[in-house]
């Protein structure tokens, strides 16, 4: 990890408009918990259904959308990313720098917001609070990754993660069982399953399969991302 490639990423990605949008999201998530607090609905269904909705199904992967194409495709649209490929630095380092912002920003923005959610509405029964939180912080890594491979290989990265996250995440990942392995959703919804208490939730994918496609992905989309941004940089020089 480099500490320069790190500062000049974090400033030019809460700098921005996307600051706002940051901070937008995690703010009603917990408004939508402090009013179904004051509902007379179950507790353990709002909980399970605003955590696995709102929190796993939309925050994160709209958080990781944002940041993850934020720390590398608006430097490639605007050609400042030639000043960072001018460096003598490695270009998996700088990928891996940047995924290790894009990570820590979105585990801020949403798994904090996901515990302080889980609290408000259920307190800590059935252990919800945290596994939820930790099922959002093994997705939010890949979408991460995802996404910001997405950044490198296409000047449509938000159109695409668009598209990824709306029509696979939530439409065909959430209603086609097949699918529902492929999901990075799903697969940390399994993580989510395993922490909290018996009955307490369920989840289509088993454990053993979820874990390992987390981080099949996750590693796959951080090399192939180095390896692409390796071919800019031969792209630019010739």
């Amino acid at each position: 990890m480099n500490r320069t490639v790190a500062r000049l990423t974090v400033r030019g990605l809460l700098g921005r408009r996307r600051g706002v949008l940051l901070l937008a999201v995690p703010v009603l998530l917990l408004a939508v918990s402090v009013a179904a607090r004051s509902s007379g609905a179950d507790r353990h269904d709002l909980a399970v259904s605003i955590l696995g909705t709102l929190s796993l199904g939309t925050l994160v992967p709209i958080l990781g959308l944002v940041v993850g194409t934020g720390v590398i495709a608006t430097e490639i649209d605007d050609g400042s990313i030639v000043y960072l490929l001018a460096k003598p630095l490695p270009r998996w380092k700088i990928i891996t720098t940047k995924l290790a912002v894009a990570i820590a920003t979105t585990w801020v923005f949403a798994a904090v917001p996901t515990l302080l959610a889980g609290l408000i509405i259920y307190g800590t029964k059935d252990g919800l609070a945290l596994a939820f939180t930790l099922g959002t912080l093994v997705s939010g890594a890949a979408y991460s990754a995802v996404f910001l491979l997405l950044g490198v290989v296409t000047r449509h990265a938000v159109i695409a993660g668009l598209a990824y996250a709306l029509v696979w995440e939530s439409l065909v990942g959430n209603f086609v069982s097949g699918a529902k392995t492929l999901s990075i959703q799903q697969w940390g919804l399994s993580v989510a399953k395993a922490f909290a208490a018996d009955g307490a939730l369920s989840a289509p994918v088993a454990l053993g399969a979820a874990i390992p496609l987390l981080i099949v992905i996750t590693i796959a989309a951080t090399a192939f991302a180095s390896v692409k941004l390796a071919g800019l940089t031969l792209a630019g020089e010739e």
